[in-house]
């Protein structure tokens, strides 16, 4: 049995992360992939977090800026009562402000197969086409894992952490312990597709995404290149049966419904062969598991959760906790923490992360109707019948409406759900398009403000300012970014 200190199972952009981070601390790291790179994969959409915070620290910025991707500079949206799109720029956090306000949009085999190159070029043991089979375990710990490989022969290896960065669809999680809970609220299927030649935004958004609300859901619009776009329909579990069937002729009547997606696409053809030229369909759950660790194993990316990608968080959570386990790992290893102090320290970051999107998520959503009324249809949607229209708002608001009480914090809900409501109704009954009010709630600018906060730590390194704890008795990260340390105030 080969023998490592660190274990991936998962070679996409979390599994890459956590690798590299912990091989470039001198520590030996095996990745077991089961596909052959580069392959297929959707998420195409980035956030200047994981371009400039992540990547850099894994030393990849300048070659994501040779590859040729179109910048993203904010998003642009055709959601809720107001009938033009409306357009928010990544400038709006202070956090952020600079040359650093964009990211990209990615063709995903490409880009995960640049992080994963790196991952061999720090040192990485990379093993593609080898397919995890189950966790070796010696009581309560997990010491290893067994594979399989190309030629079908059984391994077997042992590892001080072995982490599950396989995704949603394998079972791998199960291993950790506890449950996977599914949201209620965020419960949809994506049927998506390529296109050549679609339109554009005007310049400098033309490498926004596109986000169009219609009837039975909504509509993701990506620039891969200047003619290259992604193209999916969100739709509601209600409509399910829209995307049944024919897709060809399902995605075609969707396409219909919205007019703003028809007119970008008129000019365009949908692409038809390679690997480009299926038409796809995805659930999109959003759901988390109820233990993101045990001791000898951790979940990142979507093996511990994911939430709707209206946002294109995905990429930014699998990046960001593979960071997290990063430093967990390599401060349990160097001997400046504890393991159960350093995977509680991961679990908090990455749980509460995942809660803000969730939060803003639910109250964003609202903004996808054509009633009057924004808290009308929150009382529609969760079905309520006890309580009034804002009080159905405040549960969806504060992650409630799914019974995931844990995702919010719930001293905060009541305070948070009357701002965001005060800003909806202003931006509503204003009559400048701007999305400036909606801005102005700090649930939207911790949103923002989150992945800032590691982009500032990665470029100014020992001149950031001082840290303090997420939480009472927390840690916090090393200047380097690499670990955790002990908080000792001044």
């Amino acid at each position: 049995m080969e023998e490592f200190d660190v274990v991936v199972a998962g070679g996409g952009p979390g599994g890459s992360t956590v690798a590299s981070l912990v091989a470039m601390q001198g520590h030996r790291v095996l990745l077991l992939e089961k596909e052959v790179f580069p392959r297929y994969q959707i998420g195409e959409s980035l956030l200047p977090s994981t371009v400039h915070g992540v990547c850099r620290m894994l030393g990849v910025t300048d070659e994501l800026a040779a590859a040729g991707f179109p910048v993203k500079r904010g998003g642009t949206f055709r959601w809720g009562a107001r009938p033009e799109p409306w357009t928010f720029s990544f400038s709006v956090s202070p956090r952020i402000t600079g040359p650093t306000t964009y990211a990209y949009q990615v063709e995903r085999a490409r880009f995960d197969e640049i992080l994963l190159n790196n991952a061999k070029r720090k040192g990485v043991v990379v093993r593609e086409g080898h397919s995890v089979t189950e966790v070796i375990e010696d009581g309560e710990r997990v010491t290893g894992l067994r594979y399989v490989g190309p030629d079908g022969g059984e391994h077997a290896v042992s590892a001080r952490f072995v982490i599950d960065a396989s995704g949603n669809k394998s079972r791998l999680y199960s291993s950790v312990g506890g449950t996977r809970n599914y949201s209620e609220f965020f419960r949809s299927l994506a049927l998506f597709g390529y296109f050549e030649g679609g339109k554009r935004l005007a310049a400098p958004y033309s490498g926004n995404i596109l986000s169009v609300a219609f009837d039975s859901g909504w509509f993701w619009y990506i620039p891969l290149s200047d003619t290259l776009t992604s193209v999916g329909a969100v739709v509601r579990r209600e409509m399910a049966e829209k995307i049944q069937g024919d897709r060809e002729k399902a995605l075609t009547a969707l396409i219909a419904e919205c007019p703003l997606i028809s007119e970008y696409l008129a000019p365009a053809r949908r692409v038809t062969t390679g690997k480009y030229g299926q038409l796809r369909v995805r659930k999109d759950y959003s759901y988390h598991q109820t233990t993101f660790w045990r001791p000898g194993m951790i979940l990142v990316g979507d093996a511990a959760c994911f939430v709707d990608p209206v946002f294109s968080s995905g990429v930014h959570l699998a990046t960001y906790s593979g960071l997290l386990a990063a430093r967990s790992i390599n401060s349990i290893l160097a001997g400046d923490v504890d393991e159960k102090t350093a995977l509680i320290e991961f679990e908090t970051r990455y749980r509460r992360e995942y809660s803000v999107y969730y939060e803003f998520l639910l109250a964003f959503y609202q903004m996808n109707v054509n009633e009057e009324s924004y808290f009308w249809h929150a009382k529609k949607v969760t079905n309520n019948k006890e309580y009034s229209e804002l009080e159905s708002f405040v549960d969806l608001v504060g992650g409630l409406s799914s019974g995931e009480a844990a995702l919010a914090a719930s001293g905060r809900i009541a305070e948070r759900s009357a701002e965001f409501a005060a800003a909806i109704d202003e931006m509503a009954d204003g009559d400048d398009a701007s999305m400036v009010p909606l801005f102005k709630s700090q649930v939207v600018k911790q949103v923002m403000q989150e992945g800032g906060q590691e982009q500032m730590r990665a470029v100014l390194g020992e001149d950031a300012e001082p840290e303090l704890p997420l939480f009472p008795g927390g840690l916090v990260t090393s200047p380097d970014g690499m670990r955790w340390l002990p908080y000792r105030p001044a």
